[in-house]
């Protein structure tokens, strides 16, 4: 009787096959196994580079651990919201100040386009607050004082996109208390990114 799981180690990458054999053999049956090795005998695929692999599959569970062991607390996450909202409150009455001495008939205007500009300045400094804040430092007013930063799930900086996708989840209804359930607040799980301890490298 052929082994159960020969179609499904014939579907597998080389390189999943390459694990399977190495760093995750223990998690599998024996049979898995066997069925796993012959496939990889079928294919002739080169065991020179196990090793390499498998050195390579460790080094990235090594840091997704390390990173995970560092992910800050919800107590920290919330001294952090306080501290940006504190200062994007800062930055929204600057820009009003701006605004008002620039058209200072504005700010005596009350009709629907003025109360749209209104929304387009409050949300765009919250926007560029965090969004420039995390693409330059990994980090907000926020962050640097409580010695945390953002980055990717694997530890790696996050990029330009991760972050604007970061920013943008943050505007989701109530993600702005989401961490106070989870470590993870919303805008952490959409964008693929976590807050750790400044010291993870």
């Amino acid at each position: 009787m052929e082994n159960e799981f020969a179609k499904v180690m014939s579907e597998r990458t080389d390189e999943e096959l390459i694990k399977i054999v190495t760093v995750e053999r223990e998690r599998y049956i024996p049979t898995a196994i066997e069925a796993a090795d012959t496939e990889v005998e079928k294919r002739n695929i080169d065991t020179s580079e196990f090793e390499k692999i498998r050195k390579k599959v460790i080094a990235e569970k090594e840091q997704k651990e390390k990173v995970d062991s560092n992910v800050v607390s919800s107590g920290i996450r919330f001294v952090n919201l306080i501290i940006d909202s504190i200062v994007w409150y800062i930055l929204i009455v600057i820009v009003f100040f701006i605004v008002g001495l620039i058209f200072p008939t504005y700010i005596i205007n009350n009709n629907f386009t003025v109360a749209v500009i209104n929304l387009i300045l409050i949300f765009g400094s919250f926007f560029a607050y965090h969004s420039i804040m995390e693409i330059k430092f990994q980090k907000t007013i926020g962050k640097f004082l409580t010695k945390t930063k953002v980055v990717k799930l694997n530890g790696e900086n996050p990029t330009n996109g991760d972050i604007i996708n970061r920013t943008f989840c943050r505007l989701i209804p109530f993600d702005r208390v989401s961490f106070l359930f989870a470590k993870n607040g919303i805008h952490d799980f959409l964008s693929k990114t976590k807050v750790v301890k400044d010291n993870v490298e």
